[in-house]
């Protein structure tokens, strides 16, 4: 695998966004390498998108409007010399080609650990970070656990296996038929058995459809509790209690199951990293000072006498 430089962009701050590729047997895989202008050498922050359509902006073809969530962050990280890498999952936009039939989590959790063995092996970087967003958030902690980087950050993540978010969310709006539904299907995906669509009610099709079930049965093996606890690196955790999708409970499970984890809930952030549903709003400054304290701490001087 490989990273190779295609076209380069020169945004309004300093930084440069250089067009980047990644070959795997399977297909390429595009991102966006944004590096401030440094003579030393920089930390750099693999971003990893969430589940769904999402694009290497944060932006879903689910959503009516763009929000360009991690290409803030991003944009943000490099005001205060930090670089990043954001991409396109397989699948998705430019990364649509790649897309494998048989897909499962694994493949994603290889796709990440390719990124970030080109980012450890570029002279430019000193520290090497991955951050997940949502299903991006159990991506980067496996992949850190099968490969050296020097922090974890973990934006909105669940705390519980996929099934049992999926199962929340469907409780929480649908109608008791489909909830019972839905409770049988799940069922039978954690015992790694798919379900034929006759058996699908067509208002659960789009979460359970049986082309898409053998990655939901890959995702739901792992509990991302369990994963997080065994990272022996400084880790990030945080949560926004606006979050309509992954709760402040879940922030709890992963920080209690890695004592040592750092934990920041911000109040009044959303989902997509922001604090109003207004997709034209900028990302939230206090999630911004925290993941550039976390992965620059600031110096403490010595008290003069």
């Amino acid at each position: 695998m490989r990273i190779a430089a295609a076209v380069v962009i020169l945004l309004t701050s300093p930084a440069l966004a250089d067009e980047v590729t990644l070959q795997t047997p399977t297909g390429t895989l595009y991102g966006t390498l944004l590096v401030p202008p440094a003579r030393a050498t920089l930390a750099v922050v693999l971003i990893i998108a969430g589940s769904g359509p999402t694009d290497r902006d944060g932006n879903s073809a689910l959503e009516q409007a763009p929000n360009n969530s991690y290409r803030m962050l991003a944009e943000a990280l490099a005001a205060l010399d930090i670089a990043s890498l954001q991409y396109d999952k397989r699948g998705v936009a430019a990364s649509a080609a790649a897309f494998t039939s048989d897909m499962t989590i694994e493949t994603e959790i290889s796709d990440a650990i390719g990124w970030l063995q080109q980012l450890r092996s570029d002279p430019r970087f000193s520290l090497l970070i991955v951050a997940g967003h949502s299903e991006g958030s159990l991506i980067g902690i496996i992949a850190a656990e099968r490969m050296p980087v020097d922090r974890v950050i973990s934006l909105a993540g669940a705390g519980r296996p996929a099934g049992d978010v999926i199962l929340s969310q469907i409780e929480a709006q649908f109608t008791p038929a489909l909830i019972d539904a839905a409770r049988k299907i799940v069922a039978s995906l954690n015992a790694g058995v798919t379900v034929p669509n006759s058996m699908v009610p067509f208002g659960l099709r789009f979460i359970f459809d049986e082309s898409g079930q053998p990655y939901l049965i890959s995702w739901f093996r792992y509990d991302p509790a369990v994963e997080i606890g065994r990272l022996m690196i400084p880790v990030l955790i945080v949560q926004g209690t606006a979050d309509t999708q992954v709760t402040i409970d879940d922030a709890m499970r992963l920080s209690n199951a890695n004592r040592v984890a750092e934990l920041q809930i911000i109040t009044g952030m959303n989902h997509e990293l922001k604090d109003a549903s207004d997709p034209t709003s900028p990302i939230d400054r206090i999630l911004v000072a925290t993941v550039t304290s976390f992965i620059q701490p600031p110096v403490r001087r010595r008290a003069v006498r």
